[in-house]
């Protein structure tokens, strides 16, 4: 079986706390086999993982946490940045446009600013069949969410839907890389998507921190890498 995780961040993301090197050294250290790079709606660190994963034994699919106009949606398998505000619809279908697939994740989940796809926003947009074929996965598990209400969400969606539960971290961290993972047979991306597709997947929850250690290991790690942020901001 192989283990995956698709939703995660790096310093290119705004509230990101670490370079792309140590995440992919991170990954392969927690025994993943497919990681995803999605960082709030830029696609750069996603593109330098791709480039540098062969390095260090992790398959990478490059990817983007778009904010839509109805919530954050996983765009996956894309290789340019795709312009958030748009509907969930529409910035579907531009991923499929680009040959990409979709994950709804941390379903209804809210606080620190977070927005998230409503039940009933997920289920109107599954009613257009390029839609359906494009979207196919649900966030069952989010490590790293505060609000822990997703996975309820997520087990009604795939209750009603064609959607394929997986598990993700969401990590901001180092640390928190891997905590929640997808198992699928297989070992590479081509034998996930093959599973996303078939329903053949598996949630993995390794860990689960408080909300006071998510915010505050966040935090300290916010202020450690201040420098580096900076340093890139200035080109």
């Amino acid at each position: 079986m192989g283990l995956a995780d698709l939703h995660m961040h790096t310093i290119f993301s705004y509230d990101g706390t670490a370079p792309v090197p140590a995440v992919l050294r991170r990954a392969h250290e927690v025994g993943l086999d497919v990681i995803a790079i999605t960082d709030h709606d830029v696609i750069e660190g996603a593109l330098l993982a791709v480039e540098l994963a062969p390095h260090y034994g992790v398959e990478v699919i490059p990817g983007i946490e778009v904010t839509t106009a109805d919530g954050d949606l996983l765009a996956l398998n894309v290789r340019k940045k795709i312009r958030p505000g748009r509907s969930l619809i529409e910035t579907v279908m531009h991923v499929r446009d680009l040959g990409g697939f979709c994950i709804a994740p941390h379903p209804s989940a809210g606080g620190m600013g977070m927005k998230s796809l409503s039940i009933a926003t997920i289920l109107k947009a599954l009613h257009i069949s390029s839609v359906a074929d494009t979207l196919i996965g649900i966030e069952a598990y989010n490590a790293t969410a505060l609000d822990r209400v997703n996975i309820s969400t997520a087990r009604l969606l795939t209750s009603r839907t064609n959607l394929t539960s997986v598990g993700n971290s969401d990590a901001h961290v180092l640390g928190a890389i891997g905590l929640g993972a997808t198992e699928f047979p297989g070992k590479n991306a081509s034998d996930l998507l093959s599973a996303l597709r078939s329903g053949q997947t598996s949630v993995r929850r390794l860990g689960e921190w408080s909300n006071t250690h998510i915010l505050g290991t966040w935090a300290l790690n916010y202020i450690g890498s201040a420098f580096t942020r900076l340093a890139m901001s200035l080109g």
